[in-house]
């Protein structure tokens, strides 16, 4: 498979710069290592080693090694001192470096512009609702990892025509099997939805016998439609 093109105007430092200060603002909201790691669409742990890197992740074994680090304690002294494994204090670490291969500055600076253009979606959403803000959300919002109600994964396309064009029509990919959701069924589930807005809605039928509402409540929810019980919320969230 051929290597990512990299853009001549990418710039690795503001990248990472980039990179850090989605990670931080998202985890500042999120306050959850995990689900930070969702939305920016990378590993826990690299989230977590970002954070160090700000200076904004604190605990008693990562400021620990991090105060060995700037005695000048090499690798292998500080796994004798701590007893850790090298992968964990290399985990515990601050990047050293700014990343410079071309295909991880292409790949996080299309996590970035996903990131951003998620974050801008949901900012008009917030402040009006309508069925041309919530289908511009729904774009941007392709293969973000969802869950559902009982916890069970999956993500959307949406179709492409013929023309080259967005077909409304979202196609639920899960592990077992995939499945179809019209647009006529979300904005039916919008009106619904919204008619109840300031209501706690604790399950997916509460809005509507609509077809697909199973695979329609997390999104909602994630789009900030609607209000859910917070066992619900962590269920759908952090999976």
């Amino acid at each position: 498979m051929a290597r990512p093109k990299i853009q001549p105007d990418y710039d690795a430092n503001q990248i990472m710069n980039d990179l850090i200060n989605a990670v931080v603002e998202s985890y500042e909201k999120t306050k959850v290592l995990k689900l930070t790691a969702k939305e920016i669409n990378i590993s826990a742990p690299k989230v977590r080693k970002i954070l160090i890197t700000a200076g904004v992740y604190h605990s008693e074994i990562i400021d620990r090694v991090n105060n060995l680090y700037k005695q000048g304690m090499s690798i292998d002294q500080m796994i004798e001192i701590t007893g850790l494994k090298k992968s964990s204090i290399s985990g515990y670490l601050p990047y050293s470096k700014v990343i410079y291969k071309p295909e991880m500055i292409s790949v996080n600076a299309a996590r970035i512009k996903v990131n951003r253009e998620r974050k801008e979606a949901l900012e008009r959403l917030q402040k009006e609702v309508n069925t041309d803000l919530l289908w511009n959300a729904i774009i941007v919002f392709q293969n973000y990892p969802f869950h559902t109600y009982s916890g069970l994964p999956f993500s959307y396309t949406i179709k492409v025509g013929r023309n080259g064009k967005l077909n409304k029509e979202l196609l639920i990919n899960r592990r077992d099997k995939s499945k179809s959701l019209t647009w006529s069924s979300i904005v039916i589930a919008l009106d619904k939805a919204l008619n109840q807005k300031g209501n706690i809605i604790s399950r997916p039928k509460e809005i509507g016998d609509i077809r697909g509402i199973s695979y329609i409540y997390p999104i909602f929810y994630r789009l900030g439609l609607i209000d859910v019980p917070e066992h619900i919320a962590d269920i759908m969230s952090l999976q």
